[in-house]
C-alpha cells in the first residue's frame, strides 16, 4: 500500500484529479450544476435587488447621483439578501453533501486528498483596496462628502481625496511604524549584533 501511495503522489495535480474526477464523477458533476444553479440565482437576485430597491432609485439613478453612503448601503443589504436566499441554503447543501461522500471515502483516499490541498495557499488579492475604500470613506465622511452626490464635484475631486486619504494613512500608520521599528531595531537587533560581535 505505502509503495502504490508513493507512485500516486508522483504524479502531478493535474493527472491526480483527472482521476479522481473520473472515479467520483458523480459527485462532482452534481457539484458544477449546483455551482451553476447557484450562480445564475444570485444574478437574479442582483436583477431583483437593482430594479426593486430604493437605493439607485429602483435602478433609474444616473452614476452623477450615487454617493459613497448608497454604494455602502447597495453592498451591504445586496450581500444580506444574496446570504439568505443563496448563501445559506447553498452552504447547507453542498456542506452535506460533500460530508456524505467523504464519510464514504476509504481511508486511503482521504489521506491523499488531504496530502494535495495541504500547504494549498489561499488568494490574498483586493486586501489593500478593500481596506483602502473604508479609509477613502471615513474621510469623506469626517470631510462632510460621504452623502454628496458624485454629480455635484468634478471628478478631480474624488481623485484628489483618494491620495488625500493615503496621505493620512501614511502620517497616521506610517510614522508610528516606523518608530516602532526604529526602537526594535536599537532595542532588539542591534543588541544581539553587538552580543555576536563580543562573543
Amino acid at each position: 500500500m505505502t509503495e502504490k501511495m508513493e507512485e500516486k503522489d508522483k504524479c502531478g495535480d493535474g493527472e491526480f484529479w483527472k482521476q479522481k474526477i473520473k472515479k467520483h464523477w458523480k459527485i462532482f458533476a452534481a457539484s458544477i450544476i449546483g455551482g451553476a444553479i447557484a450562480i445564475a440565482v444570485s444574478l437574479l437576485v442582483l436583477f431583483w435587488f437593482i430594479d426593486t430597491s430604493t437605493i439607485g432609485a429602483m435602478g433609474s439613478a444616473t452614476i452623477g447621483e450615487w454617493t459613497l453612503a448608497w454604494i455602502w448601503e447597495f453592498f451591504i443589504f445586496l450581500i444580506l439578501w444574496e446570504l439568505l436566499i443563496v448563501g445559506i441554503p447553498v452552504a447547507i447543501i453542498f456542506g452535506v453533501g460533500w460530508y456524505l461522500w467523504w464519510k464514504r471515502l476509504s481511508a486511503e483516499e482521504k489521506v491523499e486528498f488531504k496530502g494535495r490541498w495541504r500547504g494549498k495557499g489561499t488568494a490574498e488579492g483586493g486586501g489593500f483596496s478593500f481596506g483602502m475604500f473604508i479609509a477613502y470613506s471615513i474621510y469623506m465622511y469626517i470631510n462632510g462628502d460621504f452623502y454628496t452626490p458624485f454629480g455635484d464635484f468634478a471628478y478631480s475631486y474624488w481623485v484628489y481625496a483618494w491620495f488625500h486619504t493615503l496621505a493620512w494613512l501614511i502620517v497616521i500608520i506610517g510614522i508610528p511604524v516606523a518608530i516602532i521599528l526604529t526602537i526594535v531595531y536599537f532595542a532588539v537587533w542591534r543588541k544581539k549584533e553587538t552580543e555576536q560581535k563580543i562573543i
